[in-house]
């Protein structure tokens, strides 16, 4: 059955033209995952749908009757005030209303007025037991539990529950906003990149509340493997147009590159048959001065040739950013750690860690938010010093640091300053450059702070791949650089990763990078790094093997 149905629907905010004429059919029981570059306007659909954008007269959105829906923006709005687990409980406004209910109905049967009369203390108790049944319908008595389970599943701890929520970070406020959500089960659920900073338990976790979900899911995420692992159908935005596959993110791809071959054939086939027309109007109209028996034909071929709708030509290849790392030998040895420990207080998140990292390696960082990847990362920049043992550096190695944040930014700089402080180049050479990686002209003038995440993300790639730098880096350390990054833009990535002659280090929970990225995978928990040879899925196997040899 259809949940939400659009029907030629066009939206414009500002004089900008976000998609025109689009249809789309939501059906009650999909798992739909909505994908498109950043700026597509994926996040302006789902706002459409919740009607915090309205459409242009002439379009039609309707939704099935009874329908409710819930939307997880990529900010949530949460009451600053309110404790983490308040907030999410908070989500059920039905469940709420039943419990002021209950508490209005206990007062009243302490009425002697109303416990002495009764027809009142009847119907009293009547109402009473109907409001119990629908506070046990609403899974009133562990809703309180359910609430504090999905929390952890998703990554808070019990220490966080009592912080108002104006304290948490974030990813945090995503989390708590995210329960709350999926505690009011609505009929439909919209949720714009609700991966986005939860670590590898909390992915999976997520991944089995939406497979499990009763209704419709619509999913903005970046991440290829979260695709694969939930969605039956993509949902693609480009170019103002919305293009629907069946299937998982892996199925779309290789969908979405048939048809463009075969649209590209059809285009190819065209052109050569409006070719040979034009060249049969040409012959015919010289003909004709010679025997108007040719005007027939000439009159005839004209119609066919204005009747013939014309294709579009498929765009093969859009335009990406231009990342390439140079990169170049250094030390054999490029980073040593000798029992590493490092203590903040009761908190050890490094405890004797020995690691070795030789020149080309593609070595992937995981474990759980708060393990110690990044107190691992701020060691080897020398950020930090350990509380015992060495990090060693090689002699040779040129260190480029990505950071989650972005912090290696200055807000109050311009790209344009930005690049030309990084290197000796000309305030041309540098817009040039700044285009090689989508940044229009106009932008590359705006404030860092003013741009996008995905906009400071590409920035930074392009800052540790700016040729002319000082000392040009042969050793990557990339703290989540896929974080703010749409799929095509993450594709680029890991394409210059292969082809950079150097050491990459790189913390990650995006699955799909890493499988395709690194070689060896550490995993740090519990103050200990553990390696296993390969990427995130031979992790997992190894992982599935230890558990059935216990």
């Amino acid at each position: 059955m259809i949940a939400i149905g659009l029907t030629n629907i066009s939206l414009s905010l500002g004089a900008h033209l976000i998609f025109n004429n689009l249809s789309w059919e939501i059906q009650d029981d999909q798992r739909i995952g909505l994908i498109g570059p950043n700026g597509a306007g994926k996040s302006s659909l789902l706002k459409l749908i919740v009607g915090e954008h309205t459409p242009e007269p002439g379009g039609l959105l309707a939704r099935a009757r009874g329908l409710t829906i819930g939307y997880l923006p990529q900010q949530p709005e949460l009451d600053p005030d309110q404790t983490a687990l308040a907030a999410a409980l908070a989500g059920n406004a039905q469940l709420a209303q039943v419990e002021a209910e209950l508490e209005r109905l206990e007062t009243k049967l302490g009425d002697p007025a109303v416990y002495g009369d009764e027809k009142a203390l009847a119907r009293t108790l009547d109402a009473q037991e109907k409001a119990l049944a629908a506070f046990a319908e609403l899974g009133g008595a562990t809703y309180a539990t359910r609430a504090q389970d999905l929390l952890l599943g998703l990554g808070l701890t019990e220490a966080d529950f009592p912080k108002p929520v104006g304290t948490l970070s974030g990813g945090q406020k995503k989390l708590v906003g995210l329960a709350r959500l999926l505690l009011a089960r609505p009929t439909v659920l919209l949720l714009d990149e609700p991966d986005n900073h939860l670590d590898l338990a909390g992915k999976t976790f997520l991944e089995g509340l939406i497979r499990d979900y009763p209704g419709a899911v619509v999913l903005v995420s970046h991440d290829r493997y979260l695709l694969d692992a939930v969605v039956t159908q993509i949902a693609e935005i480009e170019d103002g147009r919305l293009t629907t596959f069946n299937g998982d993110y892996s199925n779309y791809i290789l969908d979405k590159e048939t048809r463009l071959a075969r649209q590209e054939e059809l285009y190819q086939v065209q052109q050569r048959t409006i070719a040979r027309m034009e060249a049969a109007i040409k012959r015919y109209a010289q003909w004709v001065v010679f025997n108007d028996k040719f005007a027939s034909r000439l009159r005839a071929t004209r119609t066919r040739l204005e009747r013939l709708e014309s294709l579009e030509r498929p765009m093969l290849e859009r335009k990406r950013m231009g990342l390439s790392f140079a990169g170049w030998r250094g030390s054999t040895n490029v980073l040593e750690l000798k029992k590493v420990s490092k203590a903040y207080g009761q908190t050890r998140p490094l405890q004797g860690v020995d690691l070795l990292v030789r020149h080309g390696e593609r070595v992937g960082v995981i474990g759980a938010n708060g393990a110690g990847k990044s107190v691992l990362l701020r060691l080897i920049l020398g950020r930090e010093q350990p509380d015992a043992g060495d990090v060693r550096v090689g002699p040779s190695v040129q260190l480029g640091y990505y950071a989650q944040e972005h912090e290696t930014l200055d807000l109050d700089q311009t790209p344009l300053e930005a690049v030309r402080h990084a290197a000796y180049i000309t305030e041309e050479g540098a817009v040039s450059f700044l285009k090689r990686y989508l940044f229009t002209y106009r932008q590359t003038s705006q404030k860092i702070g003013t741009l996008s995440g995905g906009e400071r993300s590409r920035l930074q790639l392009a800052l540790l791949a700016l040729p002319g730098r000082v000392a040009s880096v042969n050793c990557l350390l990339l703290d989540e650089p896929t974080n703010n990054l749409d799929i095509a833009s993450a594709e680029v990535l890991e394409d210059a990763l292969a082809e950079f002659e150097g050491t990459v280090i790189v913390i990650s929970h995006d699955r799909y990078f890493l499988d395709r990225v690194v070689e060896r995978t550490l995993e740090l928990k519990s103050g200990r790094l553990r390696e296993y040879a390969g990427g995130y899925s031979d992790y997992v196997e190894a992982q599935r093997i230890k558990r059935a040899g216990h």
